[in-house]
Protein backbone atom coordinates (compact mmCIF):
# COMPACT_ATOMS: atom_id res chain seq x y z
CA UNK A 1 0.00 0.00 0.00
CA UNK A 2 1.31 3.44 -0.88
CA UNK A 3 1.67 6.08 1.78
CA UNK A 4 -0.17 9.37 1.48
CA UNK A 5 3.07 11.15 0.56
CA UNK A 6 3.77 8.61 -2.20
CA UNK A 7 0.30 9.17 -3.67
CA UNK A 8 0.93 12.92 -3.72
CA UNK A 9 4.28 12.48 -5.40
CA UNK A 10 2.79 10.13 -7.99
CA UNK A 11 0.35 12.89 -8.97
CA UNK A 12 3.10 15.45 -9.31
CA UNK A 13 2.17 17.31 -6.13
CA UNK A 14 5.20 16.63 -3.96
CA UNK A 15 5.64 20.32 -3.23
CA UNK A 16 2.23 20.78 -1.57
CA UNK A 17 2.23 22.00 2.03
CA UNK A 18 1.30 19.66 4.85
CA UNK A 19 -2.21 21.03 5.25
CA UNK A 20 -3.19 20.04 1.70
CA UNK A 21 -5.13 16.80 1.53
CA UNK A 22 -4.08 14.01 -0.81
CA UNK A 23 -5.82 14.46 -4.14
CA UNK A 24 -4.08 17.57 -5.50
CA UNK A 25 -6.73 20.30 -5.48
CA UNK A 26 -4.79 22.75 -7.64
CA UNK A 27 -4.67 20.25 -10.51
CA UNK A 28 -8.42 19.65 -10.24
CA UNK A 29 -9.11 23.38 -10.29
CA UNK A 30 -6.99 23.73 -13.41
CA UNK A 31 -8.92 20.98 -15.14
CA UNK A 32 -12.30 22.37 -14.10
CA UNK A 33 -11.35 25.97 -14.83
CA UNK A 34 -11.12 27.23 -11.26
CA UNK A 35 -13.99 28.23 -8.97
CA UNK A 36 -15.87 30.11 -11.67
CA UNK A 37 -17.33 32.48 -9.10
CA UNK A 38 -19.24 29.67 -7.38
CA UNK A 39 -17.09 29.47 -4.29
CA UNK A 40 -19.07 29.54 -1.02
CA UNK A 41 -17.68 30.25 2.47
CA UNK A 42 -19.66 29.20 5.53
CA UNK A 43 -18.95 30.29 9.11
CA UNK A 44 -19.66 28.39 12.32
CA UNK A 45 -18.76 28.48 16.01
CA UNK A 46 -19.19 24.71 16.33
CA UNK A 47 -15.52 24.03 16.89
CA UNK A 48 -13.72 20.77 16.16
CA UNK A 49 -10.21 19.40 16.03
CA UNK A 50 -10.54 16.03 14.31
CA UNK A 51 -11.96 14.91 10.95
CA UNK A 52 -11.60 11.13 11.21
CA UNK A 53 -15.12 9.62 11.50
CA UNK A 54 -13.96 7.03 14.04
CA UNK A 55 -12.56 9.59 16.45
CA UNK A 56 -15.02 12.44 16.57
CA UNK A 57 -18.62 12.94 17.66
CA UNK A 58 -19.23 16.70 17.59
CA UNK A 59 -21.40 18.83 15.34
CA UNK A 60 -18.45 20.90 14.09
CA UNK A 61 -16.83 17.87 12.48
CA UNK A 62 -20.05 16.16 11.42
CA UNK A 63 -20.92 19.33 9.49
CA UNK A 64 -17.97 18.51 7.19
CA UNK A 65 -18.11 14.71 7.34
CA UNK A 66 -21.71 14.54 6.13
CA UNK A 67 -20.58 16.24 2.91
CA UNK A 68 -17.25 14.49 2.32
CA UNK A 69 -18.10 10.88 3.25
CA UNK A 70 -20.80 8.47 2.17
CA UNK A 71 -22.65 6.14 4.47
CA UNK A 72 -24.83 3.25 3.43
CA UNK A 73 -27.86 5.47 3.95
CA UNK A 74 -28.62 9.17 4.22
CA UNK A 75 -31.45 11.49 5.22
CA UNK A 76 -33.12 13.36 2.38
CA UNK A 77 -34.22 16.91 3.08
CA UNK A 78 -37.01 17.21 5.68
CA UNK A 79 -37.19 13.41 6.06
CA UNK A 80 -37.27 11.35 9.24
CA UNK A 81 -36.60 8.03 7.49
CA UNK A 82 -33.20 7.29 5.93
CA UNK A 83 -32.89 6.21 2.31
CA UNK A 84 -30.03 4.46 0.46
CA UNK A 85 -26.86 6.41 -0.33
CA UNK A 86 -23.80 4.23 -0.95
CA UNK A 87 -26.23 1.34 -0.72
CA UNK A 88 -28.64 0.41 -3.48
CA UNK A 89 -30.97 -1.17 -0.92
CA UNK A 90 -31.05 -2.03 2.80
CA UNK A 91 -33.59 -4.09 4.76
CA UNK A 92 -34.06 -5.90 8.05
CA UNK A 93 -34.34 -9.67 7.82
CA UNK A 94 -36.90 -11.31 10.07
CA UNK A 95 -39.35 -9.75 12.48
CA UNK A 96 -37.32 -8.38 15.41
CA UNK A 97 -34.67 -6.16 13.80
CA UNK A 98 -31.63 -8.30 14.62
CA UNK A 99 -30.20 -8.76 11.11
CA UNK A 100 -29.73 -5.99 8.56
CA UNK A 101 -28.62 -6.46 4.96
CA UNK A 102 -27.39 -3.88 2.48
CA UNK A 103 -26.42 -4.14 -1.17
CA UNK A 104 -24.01 -1.51 -2.49
CA UNK A 105 -24.40 0.57 -5.61
CA UNK A 106 -22.10 -0.69 -8.37
CA UNK A 107 -18.96 1.19 -9.36
CA UNK A 108 -18.47 3.35 -6.24
CA UNK A 109 -15.03 4.89 -5.70
CA UNK A 110 -13.23 6.94 -3.09
CA UNK A 111 -11.86 10.34 -4.07
CA UNK A 112 -8.41 8.78 -4.56
CA UNK A 113 -9.79 6.38 -7.18
CA UNK A 114 -9.79 3.26 -5.01
CA UNK A 115 -12.93 1.12 -5.38
CA UNK A 116 -15.44 1.20 -2.53
CA UNK A 117 -16.59 -2.33 -1.73
CA UNK A 118 -18.28 -4.28 1.03
CA UNK A 119 -14.82 -4.89 2.50
CA UNK A 120 -14.50 -1.14 3.15
CA UNK A 121 -17.89 -1.01 4.88
CA UNK A 122 -16.97 -3.89 7.17
CA UNK A 123 -13.56 -2.38 7.87
CA UNK A 124 -15.10 1.01 8.71
CA UNK A 125 -17.57 -0.38 11.25
CA UNK A 126 -15.05 -2.73 12.85
CA UNK A 127 -12.46 0.06 12.97
CA UNK A 128 -14.72 2.51 14.80
CA UNK A 129 -15.67 -0.13 17.34
CA UNK A 130 -12.04 -1.23 17.80
CA UNK A 131 -10.63 2.29 18.23
CA UNK A 132 -13.50 3.07 20.60
CA UNK A 133 -12.30 6.64 20.93
CA UNK A 134 -13.80 8.37 24.01
CA UNK A 135 -14.64 11.30 21.76
CA UNK A 136 -15.90 9.12 18.92
CA UNK A 137 -19.23 7.55 17.87
CA UNK A 138 -18.51 3.89 18.73
CA UNK A 139 -21.39 3.92 21.21
CA UNK A 140 -23.85 4.35 18.37
CA UNK A 141 -22.66 1.01 16.94
CA UNK A 142 -22.84 -0.91 20.22
CA UNK A 143 -25.75 -3.10 19.08
CA UNK A 144 -23.66 -4.52 16.21
CA UNK A 145 -22.34 -7.92 17.28
CA UNK A 146 -20.62 -8.60 13.97
CA UNK A 147 -20.60 -7.44 10.37
CA UNK A 148 -19.59 -9.46 7.33
CA UNK A 149 -19.04 -8.92 3.62
CA UNK A 150 -20.58 -11.32 1.14
CA UNK A 151 -18.69 -10.67 -2.03
CA UNK A 152 -17.92 -7.10 -3.07
CA UNK A 153 -21.45 -5.74 -2.86
CA UNK A 154 -23.35 -7.23 0.08
CA UNK A 155 -22.95 -6.39 3.79
CA UNK A 156 -24.75 -8.18 6.63
CA UNK A 157 -25.02 -6.76 10.14
CA UNK A 158 -25.72 -9.18 13.00
CA UNK A 159 -27.07 -7.42 16.07
CA UNK A 160 -26.74 -8.49 19.70
CA UNK A 161 -30.16 -6.99 20.49
CA UNK A 162 -32.97 -5.66 18.29
CA UNK A 163 -32.15 -2.17 17.06
CA UNK A 164 -34.59 -0.63 14.61
CA UNK A 165 -32.62 2.62 14.83
CA UNK A 166 -29.57 1.06 13.14
CA UNK A 167 -30.47 2.52 9.71
CA UNK A 168 -30.58 6.02 11.21
CA UNK A 169 -27.26 5.45 12.98
CA UNK A 170 -25.65 4.21 9.78
CA UNK A 171 -26.95 7.32 8.01
CA UNK A 172 -24.90 9.48 10.38
CA UNK A 173 -21.09 9.96 10.21
CA UNK A 174 -20.86 7.05 12.65
CA UNK A 175 -21.49 4.94 9.55
CA UNK A 176 -19.09 6.86 7.30
CA UNK A 177 -17.25 4.51 4.93
CA UNK A 178 -13.46 4.85 4.86
CA UNK A 179 -10.84 3.38 2.53
CA UNK A 180 -9.29 0.28 4.13
CA UNK A 181 -6.17 0.87 2.00
CA UNK A 182 -5.59 4.27 3.61
CA UNK A 183 -6.94 4.25 7.16
CA UNK A 184 -5.11 2.46 9.99
CA UNK A 185 -7.26 -0.11 11.75
CA UNK A 186 -6.32 0.92 15.29
CA UNK A 187 -5.82 4.69 15.38
CA UNK A 188 -7.11 7.93 13.90
CA UNK A 189 -5.82 9.29 10.60
CA UNK A 190 -4.33 12.78 10.47
CA UNK A 191 -6.67 15.50 9.18
CA UNK A 192 -4.54 16.22 6.10
CA UNK A 193 -4.79 12.61 4.89
CA UNK A 194 -8.56 12.18 5.05
CA UNK A 195 -10.17 10.36 2.10
CA UNK A 196 -13.89 9.79 1.56
CA UNK A 197 -16.39 9.12 -1.21
CA UNK A 198 -18.90 11.91 -0.62
CA UNK A 199 -19.89 14.70 -3.03
CA UNK A 200 -16.91 16.76 -1.87
CA UNK A 201 -13.33 15.89 -1.05
CA UNK A 202 -11.13 17.74 1.40
CA UNK A 203 -8.73 19.99 -0.48
CA UNK A 204 -7.02 21.51 2.55
CA UNK A 205 -7.31 21.77 6.32
CA UNK A 206 -5.83 24.68 8.26
CA UNK A 207 -5.43 24.42 12.01
CA UNK A 208 -6.05 27.43 14.27
CA UNK A 209 -4.08 25.78 17.05
CA UNK A 210 -2.75 22.41 18.03
CA UNK A 211 -6.23 21.00 18.68
CA UNK A 212 -8.57 23.25 16.74
CA UNK A 213 -9.45 23.34 13.08
CA UNK A 214 -9.52 26.86 11.67
CA UNK A 215 -10.63 26.28 8.08
CA UNK A 216 -11.60 23.40 5.82
CA UNK A 217 -11.71 23.76 2.04
CA UNK A 218 -13.75 21.26 0.04
CA UNK A 219 -13.91 20.81 -3.72
CA UNK A 220 -16.12 18.55 -5.85
CA UNK A 221 -15.19 14.90 -5.78
CA UNK A 222 -15.08 13.86 -9.44
CA UNK A 223 -15.21 10.18 -8.37
CA UNK A 224 -18.51 10.63 -6.51
CA UNK A 225 -21.21 8.10 -7.42
CA UNK A 226 -24.22 9.33 -5.43
CA UNK A 227 -27.30 11.42 -6.15
CA UNK A 228 -26.26 14.89 -4.91
CA UNK A 229 -26.08 17.60 -7.59
CA UNK A 230 -23.53 20.26 -6.68
CA UNK A 231 -24.49 23.90 -7.18
CA UNK A 232 -21.07 25.29 -6.25
CA UNK A 233 -17.53 24.31 -7.13
CA UNK A 234 -15.79 25.05 -3.83
CA UNK A 235 -17.09 25.13 -0.29
CA UNK A 236 -15.05 26.52 2.61
CA UNK A 237 -15.95 26.13 6.28
CA UNK A 238 -14.40 28.65 8.68
CA UNK A 239 -14.51 28.10 12.43
CA UNK A 240 -14.91 31.06 14.81
CA UNK A 241 -14.47 31.17 18.57
CA UNK A 242 -17.40 33.51 19.26
CA UNK A 243 -20.73 34.38 17.62
CA UNK A 244 -19.73 38.05 17.58
CA UNK A 245 -16.66 37.22 15.48
CA UNK A 246 -18.85 35.27 13.07
CA UNK A 247 -21.30 38.16 12.73
CA UNK A 248 -18.43 40.58 12.04
CA UNK A 249 -17.13 38.28 9.30
CA UNK A 250 -20.61 38.10 7.78
CA UNK A 251 -20.91 41.90 7.79
CA UNK A 252 -17.54 42.27 6.10
CA UNK A 253 -18.33 39.66 3.46
CA UNK A 254 -15.64 37.28 4.71
CA UNK A 255 -18.28 34.55 4.98
CA UNK A 256 -21.30 34.09 2.71
CA UNK A 257 -23.53 32.08 5.03
CA UNK A 258 -23.65 31.05 8.69
CA UNK A 259 -25.05 27.97 10.32
CA UNK A 260 -27.24 28.29 13.42
CA UNK A 261 -24.35 29.86 15.39
CA UNK A 262 -25.33 33.50 15.77
CA UNK A 263 -26.60 34.84 19.08
CA UNK A 264 -30.41 34.53 19.07
CA UNK A 265 -30.96 38.26 19.49
CA UNK A 266 -28.56 38.93 16.61
CA UNK A 267 -30.42 36.54 14.33
CA UNK A 268 -33.73 38.10 15.37
CA UNK A 269 -32.42 41.60 14.66
CA UNK A 270 -31.19 40.61 11.21
CA UNK A 271 -34.60 39.11 10.50
CA UNK A 272 -36.33 42.28 11.69
CA UNK A 273 -34.01 44.51 9.67
CA UNK A 274 -34.55 42.28 6.63
CA UNK A 275 -38.31 42.63 6.93
CA UNK A 276 -37.97 46.38 7.37
CA UNK A 277 -35.65 46.82 4.42
CA UNK A 278 -32.76 47.96 6.64
CA UNK A 279 -30.28 45.27 5.59
CA UNK A 280 -29.54 43.23 2.50
CA UNK A 281 -28.63 40.23 4.64
CA UNK A 282 -31.19 37.45 4.60
CA UNK A 283 -32.24 35.03 7.33
CA UNK A 284 -33.70 31.61 6.59
CA UNK A 285 -35.69 30.10 9.45
CA UNK A 286 -36.23 26.38 9.75
CA UNK A 287 -36.71 23.49 12.14
CA UNK A 288 -33.96 22.15 14.35
CA UNK A 289 -33.43 18.97 16.35
CA UNK A 290 -31.37 20.81 18.97
CA UNK A 291 -33.07 20.73 22.39
CA UNK A 292 -32.22 22.08 25.84
CA UNK A 293 -33.27 20.88 29.28
CA UNK A 294 -33.02 21.66 32.96
CA UNK A 295 -31.45 18.52 34.45
CA UNK A 296 -31.63 17.34 38.06
CA UNK A 297 -29.21 15.26 40.11
CA UNK A 298 -31.73 12.93 41.70
CA UNK A 299 -29.10 11.59 44.11
CA UNK A 300 -28.79 15.02 45.70
CA UNK A 301 -30.46 15.16 49.17
CA UNK A 302 -32.78 17.98 48.07
CA UNK A 303 -33.62 16.78 44.55
CA UNK A 304 -34.04 13.15 45.55
CA UNK A 305 -37.51 14.28 46.65
CA UNK A 306 -39.76 14.00 43.60
CA UNK A 307 -41.93 16.84 44.91
CA UNK A 308 -39.09 19.32 44.51
CA UNK A 309 -38.56 18.27 40.91
CA UNK A 310 -42.28 18.36 40.18
CA UNK A 311 -42.60 21.84 41.69
CA UNK A 312 -39.78 23.08 39.47
CA UNK A 313 -41.53 21.63 36.42
CA UNK A 314 -44.73 23.44 37.36
CA UNK A 315 -43.00 26.82 37.85
CA UNK A 316 -41.22 27.06 34.53
CA UNK A 317 -42.68 29.36 31.88
CA UNK A 318 -41.23 28.25 28.56
CA UNK A 319 -43.18 30.77 26.52
CA UNK A 320 -41.66 33.65 28.50
CA UNK A 321 -38.21 32.12 28.15
CA UNK A 322 -38.61 31.83 24.38
CA UNK A 323 -40.04 35.37 24.09
CA UNK A 324 -37.99 37.41 26.56
CA UNK A 325 -34.60 35.71 26.47
CA UNK A 326 -34.38 34.22 23.00
CA UNK A 327 -36.46 36.72 21.01
CA UNK A 328 -38.59 33.81 19.74
CA UNK A 329 -35.61 32.14 18.08
CA UNK A 330 -36.51 29.02 20.08
CA UNK A 331 -39.86 27.34 20.63
CA UNK A 332 -41.19 25.92 23.90
CA UNK A 333 -40.68 22.19 24.35
CA UNK A 334 -42.99 20.15 26.56
CA UNK A 335 -41.59 16.65 26.04
CA UNK A 336 -38.29 14.97 25.32
CA UNK A 337 -39.02 14.36 21.63
CA UNK A 338 -39.18 17.69 19.77
CA UNK A 339 -41.75 18.87 17.27
CA UNK A 340 -41.09 17.59 13.78
CA UNK A 341 -39.89 14.17 14.97
CA UNK A 342 -42.08 11.07 15.13
CA UNK A 343 -43.18 10.47 18.72
CA UNK A 344 -43.46 14.12 19.77
CA UNK A 345 -45.95 14.83 22.59
CA UNK A 346 -46.79 17.61 25.05
CA UNK A 347 -46.50 15.47 28.19
CA UNK A 348 -45.09 18.20 30.47
CA UNK A 349 -47.71 20.75 29.42
CA UNK A 350 -50.47 18.20 29.93
CA UNK A 351 -49.19 17.42 33.44
CA UNK A 352 -47.86 20.77 34.67
CA UNK A 353 -48.93 23.54 32.29
CA UNK A 354 -46.93 26.79 32.13
CA UNK A 355 -46.03 28.24 35.53
CA UNK A 356 -48.81 26.94 37.71
CA UNK A 357 -47.89 28.06 41.24
CA UNK A 358 -50.79 26.15 42.79
CA UNK A 359 -49.58 22.87 41.29
CA UNK A 360 -46.05 23.61 42.50
CA UNK A 361 -47.25 24.26 46.06
CA UNK A 362 -49.29 21.06 46.04
CA UNK A 363 -46.32 18.98 44.84
CA UNK A 364 -44.19 20.33 47.68
CA UNK A 365 -46.93 19.93 50.30
CA UNK A 366 -47.84 16.40 49.24
CA UNK A 367 -44.19 15.37 49.55
CA UNK A 368 -43.64 17.18 52.89
CA UNK A 369 -41.07 19.66 51.57
CA UNK A 370 -40.38 22.80 53.57
CA UNK A 371 -40.11 26.09 51.70
CA UNK A 372 -38.27 27.96 50.43
CA UNK A 373 -36.27 25.17 48.79
CA UNK A 374 -32.62 26.22 48.50
CA UNK A 375 -31.22 25.21 45.14
CA UNK A 376 -28.06 25.90 43.14
CA UNK A 377 -28.43 26.17 39.37
CA UNK A 378 -25.24 25.69 37.32
CA UNK A 379 -24.68 26.53 33.66
CA UNK A 380 -21.73 26.83 31.30
CA UNK A 381 -22.60 27.74 27.72
CA UNK A 382 -25.68 29.48 26.41
CA UNK A 383 -26.56 31.37 23.26
CA UNK A 384 -28.19 33.92 25.56
CA UNK A 385 -25.33 34.30 28.05
CA UNK A 386 -26.44 34.33 31.68
CA UNK A 387 -29.89 35.62 30.72
CA UNK A 388 -31.15 32.06 30.38
CA UNK A 389 -30.08 30.93 33.84
CA UNK A 390 -31.19 34.18 35.51
CA UNK A 391 -34.64 33.92 33.92
CA UNK A 392 -35.03 30.32 35.09
CA UNK A 393 -33.98 31.43 38.58
CA UNK A 394 -36.69 34.11 38.64
CA UNK A 395 -39.31 31.67 37.41
CA UNK A 396 -38.43 29.09 40.06
CA UNK A 397 -38.58 31.76 42.75
CA UNK A 398 -42.12 32.77 41.77
CA UNK A 399 -44.37 32.47 44.80
CA UNK A 400 -41.41 32.24 47.17
CA UNK A 401 -41.21 28.45 46.89
CA UNK A 402 -37.53 28.33 45.85
CA UNK A 403 -34.41 30.27 46.71
CA UNK A 404 -32.01 29.80 43.78
CA UNK A 405 -28.30 30.57 43.50
CA UNK A 406 -26.88 30.73 39.97
CA UNK A 407 -23.29 29.76 39.25
CA UNK A 408 -21.40 29.48 35.96
CA UNK A 409 -18.73 26.91 35.13
CA UNK A 410 -16.63 28.71 32.53
CA UNK A 411 -14.69 25.67 31.31
CA UNK A 412 -16.83 23.20 29.35
CA UNK A 413 -14.72 20.14 30.16
CA UNK A 414 -14.90 21.00 33.85
CA UNK A 415 -18.66 21.37 33.53
CA UNK A 416 -19.06 17.92 31.96
CA UNK A 417 -16.85 16.39 34.64
CA UNK A 418 -18.89 18.14 37.31
CA UNK A 419 -22.24 16.69 36.29
CA UNK A 420 -20.66 13.28 35.65
CA UNK A 421 -19.35 13.25 39.23
CA UNK A 422 -22.61 14.49 40.72
CA UNK A 423 -21.24 17.84 41.89
CA UNK A 424 -24.21 19.92 40.76
CA UNK A 425 -27.83 19.99 41.91
CA UNK A 426 -29.53 21.41 38.82
CA UNK A 427 -27.83 22.21 35.53
CA UNK A 428 -28.75 23.34 32.02
CA UNK A 429 -27.58 21.19 29.12
CA UNK A 430 -28.38 20.97 25.42
CA UNK A 431 -28.80 17.86 23.28
CA UNK A 432 -28.16 17.73 19.57
CA UNK A 433 -29.57 14.46 18.30
CA UNK A 434 -27.48 12.21 16.08
CA UNK A 435 -30.48 11.31 13.94
CA UNK A 436 -34.21 12.23 13.89
CA UNK A 437 -35.62 9.21 15.70
CA UNK A 438 -37.52 9.38 19.03
CA UNK A 439 -35.21 6.83 20.62
CA UNK A 440 -32.24 9.19 20.20
CA UNK A 441 -33.94 11.79 22.40
CA UNK A 442 -34.83 9.25 25.06
CA UNK A 443 -32.48 6.28 25.53
CA UNK A 444 -29.19 8.26 25.74
CA UNK A 445 -30.68 10.61 28.33
CA UNK A 446 -32.61 8.19 30.54
CA UNK A 447 -31.17 4.67 30.72
CA UNK A 448 -29.21 4.23 33.95
CA UNK A 449 -29.04 7.99 34.51
CA UNK A 450 -28.15 8.75 30.92
CA UNK A 451 -25.27 10.87 29.69
CA UNK A 452 -26.28 13.65 32.10
CA UNK A 453 -25.87 11.30 35.06
CA UNK A 454 -29.19 12.18 36.67
CA UNK A 455 -29.03 9.08 38.86
CA UNK A 456 -32.57 8.19 37.76
CA UNK A 457 -33.68 5.02 36.01
CA UNK A 458 -37.15 3.58 35.60
CA UNK A 459 -37.11 -0.16 34.80
CA UNK A 460 -40.44 0.21 32.98
CA UNK A 461 -38.59 2.43 30.53
CA UNK A 462 -35.10 0.94 30.38
CA UNK A 463 -36.08 -2.73 30.53
CA UNK A 464 -39.41 -2.78 28.72
CA UNK A 465 -40.51 0.26 26.72
CA UNK A 466 -37.19 1.19 25.11
CA UNK A 467 -36.32 -2.42 24.10
CA UNK A 468 -39.83 -2.87 22.72
CA UNK A 469 -39.46 0.33 20.70
CA UNK A 470 -36.21 -0.90 19.20
CA UNK A 471 -37.97 -3.96 17.80
CA UNK A 472 -40.25 -1.81 15.65
CA UNK A 473 -38.70 -1.43 12.20
CA UNK A 474 -41.76 0.68 11.34
CA UNK A 475 -40.88 3.68 13.50
CA UNK A 476 -44.36 5.17 13.41
CA UNK A 477 -45.65 1.97 15.03
CA UNK A 478 -43.38 2.66 18.01
CA UNK A 479 -44.91 6.08 18.77
CA UNK A 480 -47.32 4.84 21.46
CA UNK A 481 -44.48 3.40 23.53
CA UNK A 482 -42.42 6.57 23.27
CA UNK A 483 -45.47 8.62 24.29
CA UNK A 484 -45.81 6.46 27.42
CA UNK A 485 -42.13 7.00 28.24
CA UNK A 486 -42.56 10.75 28.03
CA UNK A 487 -45.56 10.61 30.35
CA UNK A 488 -43.49 8.70 32.93
CA UNK A 489 -40.70 11.28 32.65
CA UNK A 490 -43.20 14.11 33.15
CA UNK A 491 -44.37 12.43 36.34
CA UNK A 492 -40.95 11.72 37.90
CA UNK A 493 -39.12 14.72 36.38
CA UNK A 494 -35.43 13.69 36.26
CA UNK A 495 -35.17 16.56 33.78
CA UNK A 496 -37.42 19.25 32.35
CA UNK A 497 -37.43 19.93 28.58
CA UNK A 498 -37.21 23.69 28.07
CA UNK A 499 -37.11 24.49 24.38
CA UNK A 500 -35.95 23.40 20.96
CA UNK A 501 -33.89 25.76 18.89
CA UNK A 502 -35.13 27.08 15.63
CA UNK A 503 -32.52 27.21 12.91
CA UNK A 504 -31.56 30.68 11.74
CA UNK A 505 -29.11 30.66 8.87
CA UNK A 506 -27.96 34.14 7.86
CA UNK A 507 -26.56 34.74 4.39
CA UNK A 508 -25.37 37.42 2.02
CA UNK A 509 -28.04 38.66 -0.43
CA UNK A 510 -26.70 36.72 -3.42
CA UNK A 511 -26.69 33.32 -1.70
CA UNK A 512 -29.46 30.89 -2.64
CA UNK A 513 -30.48 27.37 -1.65
CA UNK A 514 -30.21 27.70 2.14
CA UNK A 515 -33.92 27.02 2.58
CA UNK A 516 -33.44 23.63 0.88
CA UNK A 517 -31.25 22.29 3.64
CA UNK A 518 -32.59 23.63 6.97
CA UNK A 519 -34.58 20.85 8.69
CA UNK A 520 -34.68 18.49 11.67
CA UNK A 521 -32.25 15.98 10.17
CA UNK A 522 -29.28 18.09 11.34
CA UNK A 523 -27.75 17.51 7.91
CA UNK A 524 -26.59 20.72 6.21
CA UNK A 525 -26.19 19.89 2.53
CA UNK A 526 -23.38 22.07 1.19
CA UNK A 527 -24.19 21.15 -2.41
CA UNK A 528 -27.55 22.95 -2.27
CA UNK A 529 -25.91 26.37 -1.75
CA UNK A 530 -25.18 28.61 -4.73
CA UNK A 531 -24.64 32.20 -5.70
CA UNK A 532 -27.30 33.92 -7.77
CA UNK A 533 -26.30 35.23 -11.17
CA UNK A 534 -23.48 32.70 -11.45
Amino acid sequence: MKTSAERLAALGCAGLVAVTVAGCGSVTDAVKGGSGGKSITMGTVQLTGVLDPAAVYDSGSWLVLRNSFQSLLTFPAAASTPTPDAAKSCDFSGGEATEYRCTLRPGLKFSNGHPLTAEDVVFSIQRTKKINDPNGPAGLLASIKSVEAKGDSEVVFHLSTPDATLPAKLASPAGAIVDHQVYPADKALANDKVVGSGPYRLDSVEMAGEKQVGKVVLVPNDKYGGDAKLRNDKFTVRYFDKPADLKAALDKGDVDVTDNSLEPNTAAQIRSDQQGGKTDLQVVEGDSNDTRSLVFNTKDPVLSNVGVRQAAAALLDRKALARDVFARTVQPLYAMVPAGVTGHTTAFFDRWGDQDVAKAKKALTDNKVQTPVKLTLTWSRSRAGNGEAETIKKQLETGGLFQVTVQQESDWDTYKKGWTEGKYQAYIVGWFADYPDPDNYIAPLLVDGGIYHTGWDDPRISQKLIPDGLKQADRSAASAGYAQIQQLVAESVPLVPLYQNKSFYAARPDITGVESTVDTTGFFRFWEISRSGK
